[in-house]
């Protein structure tokens, strides 16, 4: 169980957040030096080098986006200009990828952040480039809605690569692709010319998600623990009735999977400070506020109180929650996590999207007087968070190590992940994902050390 340094503020972490971005800068421009994109896309090191794992290819838009961070937090242009040729020679194929639910980490993270930064005025933009990142988002938004399971209670969900009766956790950030396309007033057309609103499928989901994929400790299974994550649920397509958990990357469906319980504490955590930017006239025809942010922050919280009950002291927490090695370690809840043990992984790429989810909650709950004490007790783990993830034994500092952020495991269960001579588990790796989600943390607490608007992907 993490303990939560309540002195940390983001203006202590400031060192720690510069020195980040320094390295962070050499790792980018080496990485652009060795890689070819004729390869694919980076996913992950093997022996300190970047190399790629044919999948679905959901990684290309971190590589870009990283540098988009990287002009964010330091102003260096060489990093805007890289990020901006790369998102306009290479990432059109993902604004119409038919067949992933990957648009919200590809595409948001390439147009997404160069929407966001013309708006703020942090570089030349005409009105023409602007609409054309307008226009990729749109589309983006409208194809990853198309890909549509609908439920017999009227609701749906998008549905996983895996095919049309797999609900992907993860998917929750991929919402975000949703909420863009509908801020810039686009909709998803159907047969018939019917127009189908991109904030009805988003709310949708997130409810489908929060109601399937996320335990309350209601006794709905024998292993219904409150806020423990499936990462899929499975559905049966010709009637559209919920069946099981299951999962892909996790030890077993009635483990918690730590990557996909991140994927959810900050998947809920921003859409609900998304809809708070959305009107009551708007969310009252699906159901009003009250119930939709309800029910997405009875998920957000439980999923974030037991990630702080599961993760180690330190707030790193090993790559499953029922991995079966962990019995071996002792008591790891009350001591730090051990990259370096013999028996399990720990996974920091899901560190560095969870702790921006407990971030991101806890500033959504400070609107709110009643969940004030709430809302500190996980702005302050996400910030104890932090503390760890960027210093050693997390940080790269090796100069010829291209990966930032060390420790990040893949597909623990395939066996892709590179062991190290000697070691017994995967250790000393980094994900082009782990990277993108620890700039992106990093950058969040630098913009309001630095007063500036707060990070968020719909500020467009």
């Amino acid at each position: 169980m993490i303990r939560i340094n309540d002195e940390l503020t983001p203006e202590k972490l400031t060192p720690q957040l510069e020195r980040l971005y320094e390295i962070s800068a050499q790792k980018i421009r080496a990485l652009e030096k060795a890689w070819d994109p004729a390869r694919g896309a980076p996913a992950v090191t093997v022996r300190g080098v970047y190399s790629a794992r044919e999948w679905t290819d959901w990684t290309e838009g971190f590589l870009y986006g990283s540098a988009l961070l990287q002009f964010d937090a330091t102003g260096e242009e060489w990093f805007l200009n890289y990020g901006r040729r790369g998102t306009v020679e290479r990432m059109a194929p993902h604004l119409t990828n038919l067949g992933v639910h990957d648009h919200g980490f590809n595409n948001v993270s390439t147009y997404g952040n160069l929407l966001r930064l013309a708006s703020e005025n942090r570089f030349t933009a005409g009105d023409f480039e602007k609409q054309f990142y307008a226009l990729a988002l749109e589309a983006s938004g409208a194809v990853q809605a198309a890909r549509w399971t609908p439920l017999r209670d009227g609701r749906g969900f998008i549905y996983s690569f895996n095919g049309p009766h797999s609900l992907f956790v993860d998917t929750m950030r991929s919402l975000r692709s949703l909420a863009l396309a509908h801020r810039l007033g686009h909709v998803l057309m159907g047969e018939n010319g019917r127009r189908i609103s991109l904030l009805e499928r988003l709310v949708h989901h997130a409810e489908v998600t929060a109601e399937f994929s996320v335990y309350y400790g209601e006794g709905r299974d024998a292993y219904d623990v409150r806020g423990r994550v499936a990462h899929e649920s499975l559905f049966n397509v010709n009637d559209g009735v919920y069946r099981c958990p299951s999962t892909q990357q996790g030890y077993s469906p009635f483990s918690t999977w730590t990557r996909g319980l991140a994927w959810a504490m900050c998947g809920f955590a921003e859409e609900l400070e998304y809809l708070e930017t959305v009107s009551d006239r708007e969310l009252d025809p699906l159901g009003g506020r009250e119930k939709i942010e309800g029910a997405m922050r009875r998920a957000a919280q439980a999923a974030c109180d037991y990630y702080l009950e599961q993760a180690a002291a330190d707030g790193i927490p090993y790559w499953d929650t029922g991995a079966p090695g962990l019995d071996k370690l002792g008591n790891w809840r009350n001591q730090p996590a051990d990259p370096f043990n013999d028996f399990e992984p720990v996974d920091s790429s899901a560190v560095a999207v969870a702790a921006q989810g407990l971030f991101r909650l806890g500033h959504y709950l400070e609107q709110q007087p009643a969940e004030r004490e709430s809302a500190g007790r996980y702005r302050q783990a996400a910030l104890t968070i932090a503390n760890t993830l960027f210093g050693e034994p997390y940080l790269s500092t090796e100069p010829l190590h291209q990966g930032l952020i060390l420790h990040s495991v893949y597909h623990r269960p395939k066996d892709w992940d590179y062991l190290p001579p000697g070691r017994r588990v995967p250790c000393g790796e980094s994900s082009l994902w782990g990277d993108y989600h620890a700039r992106e943390l990093a950058l969040l607490l630098l913009r309001q050390v630095r007063g500036h608007p707060y990070l968020a992907f719909f500020h467009i």
